[in-house]
């Protein structure tokens, strides 16, 4: 069985806005580009499909905007190169070395996790929420930003079943977020 493991940034109260924290400095990057090294493959909802492809894709000149520095190029590579699975119940078609899951989410997860590959990466709010519910996400890592946002969209915000985690790794960034890396404790 593939494993499946969800990453995100957060701030201290749990918001998980892609704005919320820090802005992103080397250290950083370089963390979210083994992040995305280490997985086989991507698993995606509509909507942070969506966003990662407008900001991630590569152009069709071959050549990354000026936005995109040398601190995200690593990152970049990574995420553009990586198989991908969308999971969406309105897209009825997608590309950017992705393939679309189709019918209800958790059992398209659960046959993906089922196949034969290497470990899973899931990324975003509300697919990994629902993922979580139903006993699929196998480690949880958390960037925690020394930052109170006081507004958006919290983590894993309205679970219907609480998860008891074990905490198996920790690391400090120079800028002051902890990355804390977490498993269900009934693996």
């Amino acid at each position: 069985m593939r494993s499946l493991r969800y990453s995100i940034n957060v701030t201290l109260d749990g918001c998980c806005h892609h704005e919320a924290g820090l802005p992103p400095d080397a250290e950083s990057m370089d963390f979210w580009a083994a992040e995305m090294e280490r997985a086989d493959a991507l698993v995606f909802g509509r909507i942070t499909y969506g966003m990662m492809e407008s900001d991630w894709r590569r152009p069709a000149s071959e050549v990354w905007p000026d936005w995109v520095g040398d601190d995200d190029v690593r990152f970049a590579e990574a995420i553009d190169t990586t198989p991908k699975h969308v999971v969406s119940r309105t897209l009825t078609d997608v590309d950017w070395n992705a393939r679309l899951l189709e019918g209800d989410p958790v059992d398209a997860v659960r046959r993906l996790k089922s196949e034969p590959g290497g470990d899973l990466w899931v990324g975003g709010v509300a697919l990994p929420r629902t993922l979580a519910d139903a006993g699929l996400i196998d480690e949880i890592v958390l960037a925690v930003h020394p930052i109170v946002a006081g507004h958006g969209p919290t983590l894993l915000a309205g679970l219907e079943n609480r998860i008891r985690l074990d905490l198996v790794d920790r690391r400090r960034f120079r800028s002051g977020v902890d990355v804390l890396r977490y498993r269900p404790t009934h693996r």
